[in-house]
């Protein structure tokens, strides 16, 4: 069972990577987009870590929750509103559960997908954090690290799409033979969820 550490660690876990990955978000989003997807989501993860530090949510579901709300509230553009729903529906799903299992999670994970999709209107194949996030999700049953790599290998699909949602989408075939900054930044997400599992494994939780 996953409990609030987890998600905390999790959350941190993601934080620590958008610090390392910053500049190659932006140098993808120079290539497709305003160049800023690096910083905003540094900013927003930045913020989240510093949130969970000062309230300390007391269930996975509020950890999420709080995530959303931070990331909605920090990061510019549309990837606030995206990251945001992706994790306030997520938690919101989760309810108030002090412990959950991983097929809960991948189920609450599977909602929030849902919730970008509609408030997005992607779908996969148009070049999106939708195209890392959906075989993650399919791939949670198998495990997290096969999770991270379903992410992984999403981001990197993406490179030969040409974009039919978001900024990127305006360029036409320009957007074709660049990787989506949006996709990679899910799969650090995603990567970072392993990470977080494999740190409990090795403590023995």
């Amino acid at each position: 069972m996953l409990d609030t550490d987890f998600f905390r660690r999790w959350m941190t876990a993601a934080a620590a990577s958008v610090d390392r990955e910053a500049e190659r978000l932006t140098a993808l989003d120079s290539a497709i987009g305003d160049a800023d997807h690096g910083s905003n989501m540094q900013r927003g993860f930045t913020a989240v870590r510093a949130a969970l530090e000062k309230e300390a949510p007391d269930t996975p579901g509020a950890v999420l929750i709080l995530a959303g709300r931070q990331l909605i509230s920090t990061v510019g553009g549309a990837s606030g509103p995206l990251y945001g729903t992706l994790l306030r529906r997520a938690g919101k799903a989760l309810g108030e559960a002090a412990e959950v299992s991983e097929e809960q999670l991948a189920e609450a994970l599977r909602a929030g997908v849902e919730g970008i999709k509609q408030l997005g209107g992607a779908a996969p194949g148009d070049k999106t954090m939708v195209d890392a996030l959906v075989p993650a999700v399919e791939a949670l049953g198998d495990g997290f690290a096969a999770a991270g790599a379903a992410a992984e290998r999403g981001a990197e699909a993406t490179t030969p799409l040409q974009a039919r949602k978001g900024r990127a989408s305006y360029l036409g075939e320009r957007s074709i033979g660049h990787q989506d900054p949006g996709a990679t930044s899910s799969a650090l997400l995603i990567a970072a969820l392993a990470e977080a599992a494999a740190e409990t494994e090795d403590s023995g939780e």
